[in-house]
Formats: C-alpha cells, sequence, structure tokens
C-alpha cells in the first residue's frame, strides 16, 4: 500500500528549495513510486532529438523534468502563499483537503 501524497495532478504549487524556488506552476503528473512530480515550468531541461514524425527537423526540445515531492508546497487558495495540508471528514464521510493557513477548502 502506497502512503497518501500531499499534492494531487491539477494542484498549483511552489517550489520551496532548489533552483527553481518561489517558482508557482500547476502539477502535470505524479510519479508514486518515486515521490516525484512534474509541474509546468519548473525543472526545464534540454533534450536533443533525432528527426521523427513528430519532429522532421529534430534538434534540442525543452521539457520539464520530475522533482522532488518534498520540494513542493501547495498555494492557498485564499492568500496565494504556500501552506500545509490539513485532512478532515466532511458530512457525508469523505476526507477533504483543507489549508493550514486560511482553513480554506482545496479542491
Amino acid at each position: 500500500m502506497q502512503k497518501k501524497l500531499h499534492i494531487k495532478k491539477g494542484d498549483t504549487v511552489m517550489v520551496i528549495s532548489g533552483n527553481y524556488k518561489n517558482t508557482k506552476g500547476r502539477v502535470l503528473e505524479i510519479i508514486r513510486d518515486t515521490n516525484r512530480a512534474i509541474v509546468e515550468g519548473v525543472n526545464i531541461m534540454k533534450k536533443h532529438t533525432k528527426p521523427n514524425a513528430e519532429n522532421p527537423q529534430g534538434g534540442i526540445v525543452e521539457k520539464e523534468a520530475p522533482i522532488q515531492i518534498s520540494n513542493l508546497m501547495i498555494v492557498d487558495p485564499k492568500s496565494g502563499e504556500p501552506t500545509r495540508i490539513g485532512r478532515k471528514l466532511d458530512e457525508n464521510g469523505k476526507l477533504i483537503r483543507y489549508s493550514k493557513k486560511s482553513g480554506e477548502e482545496i479542491k
């Protein structure tokens, strides 16, 4: 059984350490087995590609590389600042995530 992560696909996150510190972006993909996430506009790498059907010229393609989840914090929907996450049960017995800073529910 895998442990619950505080970040999901589609969340807006801020990088809290590394070369892209204080950069905000949207989570495009979560890689659970290595505890990494791909974030839009963060950790850009250059990949040299041969000519193919998709890119007949070939050349250098820039794309996002995975970043460790421990270096990311969710952005508070109210204030726009990074915040910790809490979980609580709603009326229907479902777990909902909320911001520890403002108490706002995170969708």
